[in-house]
């Protein structure tokens, strides 16, 4: 068989002239400007040549301060094609940790949205290896200015390149693009993907069994493009034809429904916080989203209370996705095996999904022993495939990895035709009594409460048990619900024992810079006293 380069200059080839007629929308807060894709492959050409004049050869590391958008999508491509690398820069990480993760990749450019300028110029000076920024849009550039770094117009740059280039040849397990881990734990690590890898995913994504895009698909990319490639859709839509949606800062519910209503997309991928706070503008003042058919929600568990809501009141079946971004970030997809009826088919889906070809998973015990998947046996999931890092990028600590097997620290269980159910992550599993307790487990039966907008659950010490669950709760808007209520709709939900005695009410669950419940923060809050903690039981 021949042997051909899956390298990302020829899925834009590809895409930008088979499927060329397909769109790419950006919101702007008042409308939506539009490209096609045989115009986004010409303006990615552009890019390229711009970024050559701004010195970029070889493998130089180009950055993205950036929302998800047209320009953010162009950097997609243009970058790994010319042969460089993208870095997409996390936004929403603290300042030290964005100039930490800059400087470990060795950042040259970066690509900035004016409505970021000011972030950015606020840590300028400390990014060693920097030496420009280019701006898209026409705002204020001032705080990036007087920094030591020449500020450029995207526009401009793009206006003065030609629109035609030669791809070069590149090895299709060269670097492609670079994503940081959010920094949970210690500083964000890098995660390294490959032209090959890329490629693979997108191809994995596009299967029937994961997410099944179509040419006729549009896709609202809610997952931020910063966030482990946004889940590697773009790359998948521009390799069907499906066309995108990007909705730029604009995540509010608010204007999450004036975009659906006027885009009209077919597809939406977003964590479970974005479809909870859109659910809760529904129920209050309604709207149409008939015009999507799935959405896909990963980054933590998502009730079922929840999916039963969207698919009930609004004919939105929501599909749970499992994975992470040393996995590109495809792992498992929640689609019931064939011949399950749909009221059987729930206890599928609400799994993390089987897990999908090319991605081989096992369970290991807390003593080394590899565990079977019998639906019971429950150990840390361990991956590999050719989407699964095998290293982080100038990491030399083997911990994260055990005998060319990825170590997700997830735990959880694997039925035997390969449907994942988590328990918990392993710093966030509650071990009381000799028992695991799941957090994650409490978590989703206390927001299937009527009365509960969301609740987080943290093992804290315990003098007789040695840890016990604590309840973080955030009701609805007019709600008032004692804990006696809760602890009782819980113990007909979990075993009597693992009910917490310890309760706080609390306006809003803390929030990771990826949207998952941050909870070092609630242990915080809890060893400072910050928490107004109920004891009940």
């Amino acid at each position: 068989m021949q042997d051909t380069q899956l390298t990302i200059a020829r899925l834009l080839r590809h895409g930008t002239s088979m499927h060329g007629a397909s769109t790419v929308e950006t919101w702007t807060g008042d409308g939506l400007r539009s490209a096609t894709y045989a115009e986004l492959g010409h303006r990615a050409a552009r890019l390229a040549h711009a970024l050559r004049a701004l010195g970029v050869e070889g493998d130089a590391r180009v950055g993205t301060f950036m929302w998800n958008s047209q320009e953010h999508l162009e950097a997609y491509f243009a970058v790994p094609a010319m042969g460089a690398v993208l870095h997409t820069l996390n936004i929403r990480l603290f300042p030290d940790q964005v100039a930490y993760v800059a400087n470990h990749a060795q950042d040259r450019v970066i690509i900035c949205d004016d409505s970021l300028a000011e972030p950015l110029g606020a840590i300028l000076e400390g990014l060693e290896t920097v030496r420009h920024v280019v701006v898209t849009g026409d705002g204020d550039v001032s705080p990036l200015e007087g920094k030591g770094v020449e500020v450029h117009r995207y526009d401009a740059l793009l206006d003065a390149a030609d629109d035609e280039v030669d791809w070069p040849e590149v090895d299709e397990r060269d670097a492609a693009a670079m994503c940081y881990t959010s920094g949970t734990t210690g500083n964000p690590k890098g995660v390294v993907y490959s032209h090959r890898s890329i490629t693979l995913h997108s191809m994995g994504i596009g299967m029937n069994d994961a997410m099944g895009l179509r040419p006729a698909d549009k896709v609202l990319v809610i997952v931020p493009q910063f966030h482990a490639m946004s889940w590697g859709i773009p790359y998948a839509a521009l390799m069907i034809g499906a066309s995108l949606v990007m909705p730029g800062p604009f995540l509010m519910p608010e204007a999450l429904l004036r975009i659906i209503e006027q885009t009209r997309p077919t597809f939406a991928g977003a964590v479970p916080t974005i479809w909870q706070g859109l659910l809760a503008l529904l129920e209050k003042d309604g709207g149409d989203i008939s015009s999507l058919g799935e959405v896909v929600v990963g980054g933590s568990a998502c009730p079922e209370s929840l999916m039963r809501a969207f698919e009930q009141r609004h004919g939105v079946r929501i599909l749970h996705a499992w994975g992470m971004t040393e996995t590109s970030p495809l792992g498992s997809v929640a689609r019931p095996p064939a011949g399950v009826d749909e009221e059987r088919a729930w206890a599928y889906r609400v799994t993390q999904g089987r897990f999908v070809s090319q991605v081989d998973a096992r369970l290991v015990g807390d003593d080394g022993a590899v565990l079977p998947h019998d639906g019971s046996a429950v150990g840390e999931v361990e991956v590999r495939g050719p989407w699964v890092t095998g290293a982080y990028h100038l990491d030399e600590d083997p911990a994260k990895f055990d005998d060319g097997w990825l170590r997700t620290g997830d735990v959880g269980k694997i039925s035997p035709d390969g449907f994942l159910t988590l328990t918990d992550r392993s710093k966030d599993v509650i071990k009381s009594g000799g028992e695991w307790i799941s957090s994650v487990e409490l978590e989703n039966a206390l927001m299937g409460h009527p009365a509960v907008a969301e609740a987080a659950v943290v093992g804290v010490p315990d003098e007789k048990w040695g840890e016990r669950p604590l309840a973080s709760v955030v009701l609805r808007p007019g709600e008032d619900v004692g804990i006696g209520e809760l602890r009782d709709y819980l113990a007909t939900k979990v075993a009597r024992w693992q009910v917490p005695e310890r309760w706080a009410f609390i306006d809003e669950v803390p929030k990771t810079s990826v949207g998952k419940f941050d909870k070092k923060v609630l242990r915080q809050r809890y060893a400072e006293e910050a928490l107004e903690v109920v004891q009940a039981g």
